[in-house]
């Protein structure tokens, strides 16, 4: 496969049985073969898009002294600021070229798990910043809820399978900021090659060239969404739970030519993630003899735990 399949979600969510039935069926099939799907009709609107972008512009040409305030010890990276070329790839001593922010759960009717998540970081110097990261968090968290119910129907499952392991779940959104290349780079890419490491992953931005994705021959693709789209990928733990049925690809923002090095990239990740209990044994459905289990039992808290170690975010 040289490209990247595009689905439209409003088929699924129409009342047209036959429509969910091939939106089902496209959707699986672009996970089996290469782990990516191009999506139009989710719920982010122009204007919430526009905001977004703005304002995490606007963090983002903060004074560095001023971001710094939010990076916060002890938190591994999971809630506020990350700075520049602190986060590596597995396997990788070189950081990243990027900084990023993290929005993470707004619990609802939950104390138990209100307290388990840190709290999410005010920014006191844009007035709107954290209200539109909210919105911009529950909209893409419901579009993400309605690919994985699809996701379950193709899985031979009950379409809300996923539904009590997402609620309240442990899921960021991540405005990442490439910043312009001054000066040319030892081994480090804007994002190292690498798998993500949850259910879902549903990124903004992947307008440009940049995004690439490994295809099964080994080849790397471009995969550049259209602007009303979202690129959504399978994570690690879904390809656990499935038993690698559905693929979880491995891909990485390359730096761009050295004309445009002078540029900002921004892109938008929401890492769908499920509570820190689900258990991501392998599904009984996704192991038969051509297909034998390939991954120990796991909770999803503790594979989370494992990854960020991995990443040099936390320390064992």
């Amino acid at each position: 496969m040289n490209s990247i399949p595009s689905v439209d979600l409003n088929d699924f969510i129409s009342n047209d049985p036959i429509k969910k039935q091939q939106f089902v069926d496209q959707i699986g099939k672009a996970y089996e073969d290469i782990g990516f799907v191009a999506l139009k009709g989710h719920f982010l609107n122009e204007q919430l898009i526009t905001d977004l972008y703005s304002e995490i512009k606007q963090f983002f040409d903060l004074p560095e002294a001023v971001k710094s305030k939010y990076e916060i010890d002890g938190l591994g990276g999971q809630r506020g600021y990350t700075s520049f070329g602190k986060e590596h790839a597995k396997g990788k001593k070189e950081g990243d070229l990027k900084e990023f922010w993290h929005f993470g759960q707004y619990v609802e009717d939950d104390p138990k798990r209100e307290a388990e998540y840190p709290q999410n970081v005010m920014v006191t110097e844009l007035p709107k910043f954290n209200t539109v990261g909210k919105e911009a968090y529950k909209m893409l968290e419901k579009t993400a809820q309605y690919v994985l119910r699809a996701l379950a129907l193709y899985l031979n499952l009950e379409e809300t399978y996923f539904d009590a392991y997402i609620h309240n779940g442990n899921s960021i959104l991540r405005p990442i900021h490439y910043p312009p290349i001054q000066t040319e780079p030892k081994n480090a890419v804007r994002a190292a090659a690498h798998g993500d490491i949850n259910l879902i992953t549903l990124l903004m931005g992947a307008q440009g060239r940049g995004l690439q994705v490994q295809n099964n021959a080994g080849e790397w693709i471009d995969a550049i969404a259209k602007a009303d789209e979202l690129m959504i990928n399978v994570g690690d733990m879904l390809s656990r739970h499935t038993n690698n049925k559905l693929k979880s690809t491995i891909h990485r923002v390359v730096n761009p030519p050295k004309e445009l090095w002078g540029t900002s990239r921004y892109s938008i990740p929401f890492f769908m993630h499920p509570i820190s209990e689900m258990k991501l044994d392998v599904l009984e459905n996704c192991i038969d003899a051509n297909h034998p289990k390939q991954f120990e039992d796991i909770t999803a808290g503790d594979y989370l735990h494992e990854r960020l170690v991995d990443l040099g975010l936390i320390k064992n």
